[in-house]
């Protein structure tokens, strides 16, 4: 089974695009620098980076945007909006050996899904598509001290939360 990276990752690239990495970090809520769209009007917006890294020998025409990129919020996987006025896609650009190139991109969604973030990304590579590569995070739950390894407790308290309440309904139906 196929499980999704966890926003931050690195994910390597399989078959001809071996040698190239993707990776979907810097999830934060923040403005957009062009002002909002009004399409997002009561909506949070939030901003996230791909960066694309080449390990192969040669150069390669690295090309992503909106349409190569889907990014779902909530329990229910609702599509969030994505801005692209104000994002800076890659588009065409020649990337060289031991070189990276990032995209900024906001995208704006309910405050109240923000708990479930899940962006998918498929690269377009030398004319070429990269498989589909998934990668999932929550920017309401604080994370631990840097370097720790280990989530606040009031991350732990919200699964525990989670848990207890799934665990009552299931025992709710079983009864009934």
């Amino acid at each position: 089974m196929r499980e999704p990276n966890v926003i931050g990752d690195w994910q390597e690239c399989a078959d001809e695009h071996a040698g190239l990495r993707v990776r979907v970090h810097g999830l934060e809520k923040a403005e957009p620098p062009r002002g909002r769209d009004d399409a997002a009007d009561g909506l949070t917006y939030f901003r996230f980076r791909v960066t694309v890294e080449n390990r192969m020998a040669d150069p390669i025409g690295i090309h992503l945007e909106d349409g190569q990129l889907d990014i779902r919020i909530g329990p229910e996987g609702e599509s969030a909006f994505l801005d692209w006025r104000n994002s800076q896609f890659i588009e065409g650009f020649d990337l060289y050996p031991l070189r990276r190139a990032t995209a900024v991109l906001y995208a704006a969604a309910s405050e109240s899904t923000l708990n479930v973030v899940d962006i998918q990304v498929q690269l377009k590579a030398d004319d070429d598509w990269a498989d589909r590569y998934l990668w999932s995070g929550d920017m309401t739950a604080p994370d631990g001290a840097p370097g720790s390894g280990v989530r606040s407790e009031g991350a732990l308290e919200s699964l525990d939360l989670q848990i207890t309440t799934f665990l009552r309904e299931q025992a709710e139906r079983g009864q009934g």
